[in-house]
């Protein structure tokens, strides 16, 4: 079976390609918040436990979990980056017709969006 010149699966290898990473940073972005959070949970059970606060350990855990969601963010917004542009090189031919080509794109870019947000927002309440 020859492939012929024209072929869209190409763009949706690409397109799967992007989604993988969404997925990926996700994960990446819901790691750090629980690391991040994980901080307090031990800041609580150190004052039931003792009635004081543990070592300035749990500030590592907010920072590393801070670090992980910015990861996280820039992945999907950097691979989203890196689609458009292949997709820019592809065949007219290669681009399925009355598909829209934009939406995985202005998916990964939101979530991007949302996971420096969430980043901000880690920060604004960091222990």
């Amino acid at each position: 079976m020859s492939i012929s010149e024209s072929d869209p699966r190409v763009f949706f290898a690409a397109e799967r390609t992007l989604l993988a990473w969404l997925r990926t940073g996700l994960t990446i972005i819901a790691l750090g918040f629980v690391v991040s959070r994980f901080g307090l949970f031990v800041q609580l059970l150190s004052i039931q436990a003792h009635g004081s606060l543990p070592p300035a350990h749990t500030s590592i855990s907010a920072l590393l979990g801070l670090g992980f969601v910015i990861v996280g963010a820039l992945a999907i917004v950097l691979a989203a980056f890196q689609h458009r542009r292949f997709v820019a090189t592809l065949e007219p031919g290669d681009l399925p017709h009355a598909y829209s080509r934009g939406f995985a794109v202005w998916l990964a870019f939101m979530v991007g969006t949302l996971g420096m947000v969430l980043a901000a927002y880690l920060f604004a309440t960091q222990p």
